[in-house]
């Protein structure tokens, strides 16, 4: 059985790839693991993934907590939040299909945009709450 956590990553890279809104902002369908050697600005990156067990006796299924990181070399911070709130839209209470799991919910729990100084660009960051059960 594939992991909850891999299948997920899976369906969230498809439906922002498929999103020409978000492609367009991007300037191309520039969503990474780990971003390529000298990546055109802007693009997104997948971040920490950190997955919970909460199956009981009866029941089993993970709560996933996964965030994506928004890099942008604008002047202010209006490129990484319009292409934030593209994400948000896309992935906040989405249904995604997956294979051997069922998502049961997901939803933005966490967004920031801030300047990083240390590497002089703007970086914005959603963190998400998804649960899943396996399909039985």
């Amino acid at each position: 059985m594939t992991a909850p956590a891999a299948e997920l990553q899976k369906a969230v890279f498809a439906a922002l790839g498929g999103s020409v809104d978000l492609v367009s902002l991007l300037g191309g369908a520039k969503i990474h693991d780990q971003p390529p050697a000298n990546v055109l600005f802007p693009y997104l990156t997948f971040g920490r993934t950190s997955v919970y067990d909460w199956s009981t006796d009866t029941e089993s299924g993970t709560e996933q907590l996964f965030s994506i990181h928004v890099w942008s070399k604008s002047q202010g911070k209006r490129e990484a939040l319009e292409i934030m709130e593209v994400v948000r839209g896309l992935l906040d209470n989405a249904r995604l299909g997956l294979d051997q799991h069922h998502l049961v919910g997901m939803r933005l729990e966490f967004s920031e945009a801030r300047f990083d100084d240390r590497l002089s660009l703007q970086h914005g960051l959603l963190r998400f709450r998804a649960v899943t059960e396996p399909v039985v």
